[in-house]
């Protein structure tokens, strides 16, 4: 990774860290000049000893002095060059610290920049600074996203949301195409939270994730933050009897309809099956083809005549 840069009183510490280590290895290598010439010095005398004990001039306790006193200053130089080494690694290491981003850019090609890797491959979706400043270790500087991985996430009342379940369609719908994509539930959130509708009522929601199902190249217009309506399919089935939601009421503890037989209103009780909040699944009590009174109001009785009204158009 590339070096971060020092604040002032770094900086000027790490200086004097190198100017330190620079006057240690100046110090080493005097210290190594100074125990070769003890070296040699020593070797000199070990060579006066052993010619003068040949002659017997000098007992062989002096001769031996001699050959310790040169194997003392020969591992002594050893020791300074060792030293020297030492202070070497360590002025090279307070030099690094002293490395700017900057001044590794040749690393990097001749780029007057800083080479931030990114986690993942994808696209810039929003950039969080765009003039420069200074900004502290872990600030977000770049939203970066795969729109070939794009997902729909849909916040549904928690009621709602205990009828869903993965792999269920999904309709997509309004989201600028010419016609309606489908998708597949993948996820239902383990968690919900507050938020406050239009009305200001705090309602419950948790969040729904959704795939695409149809091909990149269908939807390739749609990225990040774009709004869609989503319709999701909890139950379907063939041959599905069914009324308007308007045209049911209470009758007692069951629910009725009103049936025009013979051009007058009959009661009929009916039971109910799935329903979407607009259509009711009607299992039992109807037969296909009756016509119903789709808003009945308090004028609707029993045996009342009806006519059908003709909706004008346009």
């Amino acid at each position: 990774a590339d070096p971060s840069f020092l604040d002032v009183r770094s900086a000027s510490q790490a200086r004097a860290a190198v100017q330190s280590a620079e006057s240690a290895l100046i110090l080493a290598k005097a210290e190594l000049e100074e125990t070769i010439a003890e070296r040699e010095f020593a070797e000199g005398e070990l060579r006066r000893a052993e010619q003068l004990i040949r002659s017997q001039t000098i007992a062989q306790r002096a001769l031996d002095d001699a050959q310790r006193s040169f194997k003392t200053r020969a591992a002594a130089v050893t020791t300074a060059r060792a030293a020297i080494a030492m202070r070497e690694f360590e002025l090279a290491e307070a030099r690094a610290r002293l490395l700017t981003p900057i001044e590794t850019q040749d690393l990097h090609g001749n780029c007057d920049c800083i080479s931030i890797p990114a986690p993942l491959s994808g696209q810039i979706l929003r950039l969080f600074h765009e003039s420069e400043t200074v900004v502290p270790a872990g600030e977000p500087l770049v939203e970066i996203g795969n729109a070939d991985s794009l997902e729909i996430v849909v916040d549904l009342l928690s009621s709602d949301a205990v009828k869903v379940e993965p792999g269920q369609t999904v309709i997509i719908d309004e989201w600028g195409g010419a016609s309606p994509l489908t998708g597949e539930v993948r996820r239902i959130e383990p968690y919900g939270f507050t938020k406050v509708s239009a009305l200001g009522i705090e309602e419950q929601r948790v969040n729904v994730i959704i795939d695409i199902n149809e091909p990149r190249e269908q939807w390739q217009r749609l990225g990040h933050g774009y709004r869609v309506e989503t319709r999701i399919v909890l139950w379907q089935g063939t041959n599905v009897l069914k009324v308007p939601l308007t045209a049911l009421f209470r009758d007692g503890e069951a629910w009725a309809v009103f049936v025009e037989e013979d051009g007058r209103a009959r009661r009929r009780h009916v039971e109910l099956g799935h329903n979407n909040g607009l259509e009711v699944e009607i299992t039992s009590g109807l037969s296909d083809g009756e016509q119903t009174v789709v808003h009945p109001s308090d004028r609707i009785v029993e045996g009342i005549g009806l006519t059908a009204r003709q909706d004008s158009a346009g």
